[in-house]
């Protein structure tokens, strides 16, 4: 997997962001998402462990100058530039394993009318 902090990978997702921009400017009939509908650019980080992620959260925490939160292994932190929101996260293992025991059989078990028109 390409490393996410790699030079041409940055550049050019700052490019198209000011692209993107740029071109909203220039054209105003152009609809946004409205002021209800925040918009966040989320970096979920790489790593071989939970404390490798975290890590990454921290680090990124540390930079925006905010506070980190673990809600039920869900560790991010996040930042709002006007309606568009900076997001870093890391979902632990344990989560990740509690997420696919709870859906595991999904789909699995069904009503008698599903039944019938399968």
């Amino acid at each position: 997997m390409t490393d996410p902090t790699a030079a041409n990978h940055r550049a050019a997702l700052i490019a198209g962001l000011r692209d993107l921009a740029d071109f909203l400017e220039v054209n105003p009939a152009m609809p946004v998402p409205s002021r209800f509908t925040p918009q966040t650019i989320s970096v979920v980080p790489d790593g071989d462990t939970d404390d490798e992620r975290r890590a990454v959260v921290d680090r990124v925490a540390a930079v925006l100058g905010t506070k980190t939160y673990d809600d039920h292994g869900h560790y991010g932190t996040g930042r709002k530039f006007g309606p568009v929101e900076y997001r870093a996260f890391a979902i632990s293992e344990a989560a990740w394993a509690d997420h696919a025991a709870r859906n595991s059989y999904n789909g699995s078990i069904r009503l008698d009318d599903e039944a019938v028109a399968a």
